[in-house]
């Protein structure tokens, strides 16, 4: 399992920036790689649900308070 380390206020913002992506793919009606390139908020939406970011891992970077050291 991974650690959390997304947390406070970086969790809120994944949150809502990739929720915001997503529910602008599906209000707008556009077309093109600029539209689908919105379905990009899947990620920030999953690492704020989850409270883990694999790149955050990778780098050493923790925003969750329970984790620091």
């Amino acid at each position: 399992m991974l650690k959390n380390n997304v947390g406070g206020i970086d969790k809120i913002l994944r949150i809502a920036v990739g929720a915001a992506l997503l529910l602008w793919f599906f209000v707008d009606n556009g077309s093109g790689v600029w539209h689908y390139a919105k379905l990009i908020g899947i990620v920030p939406l999953l690492t704020g649900l989850l409270g883990t970011c694999p790149l955050y891992s990778i780098v050493g970077i923790s925003t969750c308070p329970m984790n620091r050291s």
